[in-house]
């Protein structure tokens, strides 16, 4: 609710201060590739200490502070350094907080656990701006109010980290053989899980070279950087509906509930057809990202219409191309995979949102074009990739 809120309106709020399209689409980038990028470094930082929970309720208090803050700022420079912020709290909370639900999910199943992460996460994205459509439809223009209504689920959020801190100040305990709750037939599975990865952990150290990342893996990253290129932030999206009067203050939010309702929604729906009709459904990524460019449109209706579908490439880069990682990494390698993957991503939308910013600027039809480039050469990165693997594939 906090920092999905708070997206769904920077970009307007920019402008009322005097962003440019370029700065908005550059802040917009920056803020991505920091939340994205440095989850590699603050990744290897929570696995040496093992500090999960100060790393989590730090990654928290970060956006907390940041982002009722935007709007008291009233000034350009200070907005802009403190969206860095609530971004660089996205980036050290993440790794430590999937980490902490890993542990917790030992006794409700891997798969519900973070099944229902995604669906509370997504239900905030919506909720959020909704909140913030209300009170921009109630006090037109209030950013500063809209911004700090925001503090409240921020400060639910630090109390009830505490309060789960203060149950379970070591979550590893969810995962050892005889912890309350787990039948004999759990405590046996994990004491098995346990000598696996200990044997994995000495056949890794006997054979570091079975950590290396292969050649296609780094090949799918850059394409995924590049079709990270050829995604426009929604705060630009946001920035061209609202400065050309296609929508309200308080309509722009509410189009990104909708956005946000729809990367929940196409991340199950590809996740599916993934498991059914394996990686080449991701051929359609590029393609639907092309089509978003109606976002650009001067319609509203067509601006709406294209938000949905940059729901939906959101969605899917979020979740279902993650898979593909593991049939190109061994699984002693994956995790130093995701992050770098995640740095891929937040550089091609750090590139992103510089070059569409400016392209904006000089015309909307240069940035539709920028688009229009980077997803035709991710399209075919992708059918290289994919055309490889189909090869390894029927050769096991």
């Amino acid at each position: 609710m906090v920092y999905e809120g708070a997206r769904s309106i920077i970009g307007p709020y920019l402008a009322t201060l005097g962003a440019s399209a370029a700065v908005v689409g550059i802040v917009a980038g920056v803020g991505e590739f920091i939340g994205y990028g440095l989850r590699v470094v603050t990744g290897y930082a929570v696995q040496r200490t093992r500090r999960y929970w100060t790393w989590t309720i730090l990654g928290y208090a970060l956006t907390v502070l940041s982002v009722p803050l935007i709007g008291a700022t009233g000034a350009l420079a200070p907005a802009l350094l403190l969206y860095a912020t609530e971004r660089l709290g996205k980036a050290v909370r993440s790794p430590a907080k999937d980490t902490l639900l890993s542990y917790a999910s030992a006794q409700t199943g891997r798969g519900s656990a973070f099944g229902v992460h995604q669906a509370l996460d997504q239900t905030g994205a919506v909720l959020g701006p909704l909140l913030l459509a209300a009170v921009l439809g109630w006090r037109d223009g209030d950013y500063p109010l809209a911004f700090g209504v925001l503090a409240i689920p921020g400060v639910l959020v630090i109390a009830l980290l505490l309060w789960l801190r203060h149950r379970v100040p070591d979550p590893v305990l969810y995962e050892q053989p005889g912890s309350v709750g787990v039948s004999q037939a759990e405590q046996a599975e994990q004491a098995e899980q346990a000598e696996q990865a200990e044997q994995a952990e000495q056949a890794d150290a006997v054979a570091p070279a079975s950590r290396r990342l292969p050649p296609r893996f780094w090949l799918y990253a850059a394409t995924l950087a590049v079709l990270s290129c050829g995604v426009a932030s929604f705060p630009l999206l946001a920035f061209h509906a609202q400065t050309t009067g296609l929508l309200s203050d308080a309509q722009v939010p509410i189009l990104f509930a909708v956005a946000m309702f729809v990367d929940g929604a196409s991340g199950l729906v590809m996740g599916r057809l993934y498991d059914r009709l394996g990686p080449a459904v991701l051929l359609a990524v590029p393609v639907a990202a092309a089509a978003s460019v109606l976002s650009f449109a001067p319609d509203a209706t067509l601006v709406w219409f294209g938000v949905a579908i940059w729901g939906v490439v959101n969605g899917v880069l979020d979740s279902t191309a993650k898979a593909v990682v593991t049939l190109l990494v061994p699984s002693g390698a994956r995790a130093i995979a995701f992050g770098w993957l995640a740095l891929a991503r937040g550089a091609g939308l750090l590139i992103a949102g510089a070059i569409l910013g400016v392209a904006y600027d000089l015309g909307i039809a240069y940035a539709v074009g920028a688009v229009l480039v980077a997803n035709a050469l991710a399209l075919v990165g992708l059918i290289a990739v994919l055309r490889g693997m189909t090869y390894v594939l029927q050769q096991e």
